[in-house]
């Protein structure tokens, strides 16, 4: 059997491939070279990168076989995540993998930005000893403006106390808990920018977020601030900064990260009083190794068709282990429904967790049991990522609920479908309490106990005397053994549902379906 294939578009650690093991077909390509990455991602069922391949709808529609992308590293400002969730691929990244590496780089860019580090460095190594020029600034008793304070922010605030900086903190999401620990003090932005002799950003670049700190705030702050800005290129307007600081309405900055990477060429780069690098925030041998081996380990969870629970584009989050169980229970119940169906898709759907299942969060059920729903009726393989854009695409009005309350199990996952000529479906199912197997309990207004099997007959017929009899006479004719079976009447009709313990070709299933039709029988059909 062909290994699977793991295509790593970029230089990472060597600790990537040692993680990922023997069980894969690892190959290499030029993320940049945009030709060969649509030619390698083609035959890839992974693909790992950095910051430098673009992986946009074009690579997500190349790659057909593709499971799962993975960023070894924090952002994902190069990844198409919405695409990638339409087709149903897993998005990972390492979002911890570089937090201590990008923090100190901050931290040494303040330190730069305060004494003219690097300026002095190359004026000496170039014959000048020139003292008097390159005077600077006490980091203490000075004001650190912190914007941002998720985990890199924290980190800086706490590493810039220890220099005697006083910390102020703008972050609309943060609690006064959290700055609390990170020793800041939560202000408005406009107050940091006043106050602050000191400015870093800690920001994801979203739409949001870009242009940041621009013109207008830019004029606010005080002549002798110093600006940092090692998250995300145009959060801080790169073009707005090198006029202020051409004016001397800004003392220095120290920038990492630029609007448009790779940058070569900047307003700021022929300015004496900034310090820039070329993104260098993860560039530590430490966060490469944490981040290729977080990656990869998610790669050989996705790929062994397990729950990624920090994936950035699954449903619901971590999923607690006592949750775990009811996924292939939901997705059973999914396939089931559509089977009953007839194979048509339901104009309505409520998906229902019930019992103590539902303490925790229960939440990844929901595309669980859609992505069962849709096996049988979208062309794209339904997956935990897109199982829910897929049912609004086909128009299924989807509601999920939980309940506390399960009163003949102590938990069960219900579905309730409108099919499209008005009609309802019930399905429900629970975990056997002694064998932990998948039983179905309710169809319809049926109370119902069998076990879930890989292969089931449902055969719903008029509830009269020697109906089961014919249908055991067509199914034994056929070479079908039924395993097990239960009967449940409602209202004139009855239901059997059973279980068969041989694997029936396509060709005796048509055949089966015809008989059973010719005697009367109303409707049946066979799955998975």
């Amino acid at each position: 059997m062909a290994k699977p294939i793991v295509l790593i578009a970029e230089e990472l650690s060597p600790t990537t491939v040692t993680a990922l093991g023997p069980d894969f077909d690892v190959r290499h390509c030029d993320g940049t070279d945009r030709p060969a990455l649509l030619s390698a991602v083609a035959h890839a069922d992974a693909l790992l990168v950095r910051s430098a391949t673009r992986v946009d709808a074009q690579v997500i529609d190349a790659g057909r076989r593709l499971k799962v992308v993975a960023r070894a590293g924090v952002g994902l400002d190069n990844v198409d995540v919405p695409a990638a969730t339409k087709a149903g691929v897993l998005v990972v990244n390492a979002p911890l993998s570089n937090v201590v590496s990008a923090a100190e780089l901050t931290c040494g860019l303040l330190l730069s930005t305060a004494r003219a580090i690097p300026q002095a460095d190359f004026s000496l190594k170039s014959g000048e000893w020139d003292r008097q020029r390159y005077i600077g600034v006490e980091l203490a008793d000075k004001t650190l403006g912190v914007i941002g304070l998720g985990r890199i922010g924290t980190l800086v605030a706490r590493r810039m106390s220890a220099f005697g900086m006083r910390v102020l903190a703008h972050d609309p999401y943060a609690t006064e808990e959290r700055a609390l620990h990170a020793g800041a003090r939560l202000v408005p932005l406009d107050t940091l920018l006043r106050e602050s002799d000191f400015v870093t950003v800690h920001l994801p670049r979203t739409p949001e977020t870009v242009g940041f700190v621009g013109e207008r705030e830019l004029g606010l702050v005080k002549r002798s601030v110093r600006i940092v800005n090692a998250a995300r290129g145009g959060i801080v307007d790169e073009e707005a900064l090198a006029a202020a600081l051409k004016d001397g309405r800004v003392a220095g900055a120290g920038i990492d990260v630029f609007a448009v990477e790779p940058c070569t060429a900047s307003p700021l780069f022929g300015l004496g009083n900034v310090v820039v690098t070329p993104h260098l925030g993860a560039s530590t041998h430490e966060a490469q190794e944490k981040a290729g081996t977080s990656v990869a380990h998610s790669v050989r969870r996705a790929l062994a068709g397990e729950l990624v629970p920090d994936a950035v584009n699954a449903p619901g989050g971590p999923v607690a282990e006592e949750v775990h169980p009811y996924l292939a229970l939901a997705d059973d119940l999914g396939h089931v429904f559509t089977e009953l169906a007839g194979r048509r898709a339901a104009t309505h759907l409520e998906i229902e967790v019930r019992g103590e299942v539902t303490r925790r969060d229960v939440t990844v059920l929901e595309a669980a049991a859609l992505r069962g729903v849709l096996a049988a009726l979208v062309p794209t393989k339904p997956s935990l990522v897109n199982a829910s854009e897929l049912a609004r695409e086909l128009g299924v009005s989807v509601r999920f609920s939980t309940s506390s309350e399960s009163f003949d199990h102590r938990d069960a996952v219900a579905l309730r479908g409108v099919l499209p000529d008005g009609s309802p479906l019930v399905v429900a199912g629970a975990l056997s309490a002694r064998k932990g197997t998948h039983k179905l309990v309710e169809i319809g207004e049926c109370v119902i106990d069998l076990d879930l099997t890989e292969r089931m007959l449902f055969l719903w017929y008029s509830d009269e005397p020697g109906a089961i009899g014919k249908a055991g006479q067509i199914l034994g004719g056929a070479g079908v053994n039924i395993a097990d079976m239960e009967v449940v009447r409602s209202g004139g009709r009855a239901m059997a549902a059973m279980s068969v313990d041989v694997d029936v070709p396509e060709t005796v299933v048509s055949s089966i379906v015809s008989a059973l039709d010719e005697a009367s029988a109303g409707f049946v059909r066979l799955m998975p």
